[in-house]
C-alpha cells in the first residue's frame, strides 16, 4: 500500500512539470484509516508545498494520518516556511518519504527534525522513480549546473537538413508537437548563430493549449545576431539571452540591449565557454536548458560531456548527399569503442516518427530503466 499510495503522490507531482524551477516538483498524499483524506502538489515557486496542500485538504483527518511524500520535507525557511512544523502541528502520525533533499540545507535534517517530534518515518519507497521525476532538480541542486538536454531531429542517413539547407519539415506533424511540449518543460532553450542565421527560428512554445515560452539563448561569439530576427522581434514574455564573448563590439551590445535583450559574456573567446555559460544560467535559477543545434553546437557539448539527457527524433526520409549537414559535426571520433553511448533508452512512436530518449552511459553503468513519468512520458501523455 506504501508503493501505491505514493504512486499516487508521485502522479500529482508531475502536474507540475516544467513550472515550479528552482524547486523540485513534489506531491503528498494523507492517508487515513485505508482512505484518502488530502492531497497536493507543489504548483509553483513562491506557492505553498505539497505537504502543506495536503495537510490543508484533510483538516482535522491529518490527525494520526499518514503522510506520503516524495521528497524529504524542508525545515528551513524559504519562499516559504518549513513544512516539517506543518506537519508536526497537523498531528501525522506516520510520514512516508520517496527520497531524501540533497539540498545542503535540508538534506536528512527534515527527517530528523520528523523523528525528533515522535513521528515515525519511512524512507525509501519508490527512490528510483522519484529521483527521475527530479532529475533536473537534482543535477540543480547537487552540481550548480542546468540539466542539459540534447534534441535534434534527423533522416534514416542523419541528415538534419539537404544540401541547400532547407530543413522544414524533417518530422512529420506528432513530432514536431512532442518537441514544442518539451520546450514547454524546459526553462531555455539554446541555438548557435547559425540555426538564427540560416532559418530565423522564434523558439517559442507552440501548443494547441498555449505552453510556456523558455528562455531563448543564441551563442554569438562575435554579437553578430540581427535585431531583425524573431527571436528578437516575436512577441513573447520569455527573455532573450545572448551569449558572447569579449571579441563583440560594444556597439554591437549595445543595439542589442536596446531591443531587450540581455548579453552574457563569456570568455575570451573565439569561442562561447559553455561552463561559464551554463554557471550564469544556473545563478539565474534556471535549472535545465534544451540544445537545439545546430550541428557544431550539438559537437560542442557532446565533446565538452555536457549532454545529461538525448531526445533524438528519426523520420523515415533519406535525404542524400555529401554537402548535407550531419547532427553532430565537430571533429568526431578514431575509434568505434570511443562513440557516445545511450542507457535508460526508450522509444516513442510519433506518427511515422520515432523518438530516441536515454542518458550518456556512464563507464560500468548496468542500470535498469525504471521510469515514471519522466519529461518525455510527461510531454507524451
Amino acid at each position: 500500500m506504501d508503493q501505491e499510495y505514493m504512486r499516487m503522490a508521485l502522479d500529482l507531482a508531475v502536474r507540475a512539470r516544467g513550472r515550479t524551477s528552482p524547486n523540485p516538483m513534489v506531491g503528498a498524499v494523507v492517508v487515513r484509516g485505508g482512505e484518502i483524506v488530502g492531497q497536493g502538489f507543489h504548483a509553483r515557486a513562491g506557492q505553498p508545498h505539497a505537504e502543506v496542500e495536503a495537510l490543508r485538504q484533510a483538516g482535522e483527518a491529518a490527525r494520526g494520518a499518514t503522510l506520503y511524500v516524495t521528497l524529504e520535507p524542508c525545515c528551513h525557511y524559504g519562499r516559504t516556511g518549513p513544512c516539517t512544523e506543518a506537519v508536526i502541528a497537523a498531528g501525522v502520525r506516520r510520514v512516508v518519504v520517496a527520497m531524501r533533499d540533497p539540498n545542503p540545507k535540508v538534506a536528512g535534517k527534515g527527517v530528523a527534525r520528523l523523528r525528533e517530534a515522535g513521528i515515525e518515518v519511512v524512507e525509501g519507497v519508490l527512490r528510483d522513480e522519484a529521483t527521475l521525476v527530479n532529475e533536473v532538480y537534482l543535477k540543480y541542486i547537487t552540481a550548480r549546473m542546468p540539466f542539459v538536454a540534447l534534441k535534434a531531429a534527423v533522416s534514416l542517413d542523419g541528415k538534419i537538413a539537404t544540401r541547400t539547407g532547407d530543413s522544414r519539415w524533417i518530422t512529420g506533424k506528432e513530432a514536431r508537437l512532442y518537441a514544442h511540449r518539451l520546450r514547454d518543460v524546459y526553462d531555455a532553450i539554446l541555438v548557435g548563430l547559425g540555426t538564427v542565421l540560416q532559418d530565423d527560428p522564434s523558439l517559442t512554445t507552440r501548443l494547441p493549449e498555449g505552453g510556456r515560452d523558455p528562455v531563448r539563448i543564441v551563442l554569438d561569439s562575435t554579437a553578430r545576431l540581427p535585431v531583425t530576427a524573431r527571436v528578437v522581434t516575436v512577441d513573447s514574455t520569455a527573455p532573450v539571452v545572448v551569449a558572447t564573448t569579449e571579441r563583440a563590439p560594444e556597439a554591437r551590445l549595445t543595439e542589442l540591449k536596446r531591443q531587450g535583450a540581455e548579453v552574457i559574456r563569456c570568455g575570451a573567446g573565439p569561442r562561447v565557454d559553455l561552463g561559464v555559460l551554463l554557471r550564469e544560467l544556473a545563478a539565474r535559477e534556471i535549472c535545465s536548458v534544451l540544445v537545439e543545434g545546430g550541428a557544431a553546437v550539438h559537437a560542442s557539448f557532446v565533446e565538452a560531456g555536457l549532454v545529461d539527457k538525448i531526445h533524438w527524433f528519426v523520420a523515415p526520409k533519406i535525404i542524400g548527399g555529401v554537402d548535407a549537414p550531419g547532427a553532430v559535426a565537430g571533429r568526431g571520433i578514431a575509434q568505434m569503442s570511443e562513440a557516445l553511448c545511450l542507457e535508460r533508452v526508450r522509444r516513442l512512436h510519433l506518427g511515422d516518427d520515432v523518438c530516441i530518449e536515454g542518458y550518456p552511459a556512464k563507464e560500468g553503468r548496468t542500470d535498469v530503466h525504471r521510469d515514471h513519468r519522466g519529461i518525455g512520458q510527461a510531454c507524451a501523455d
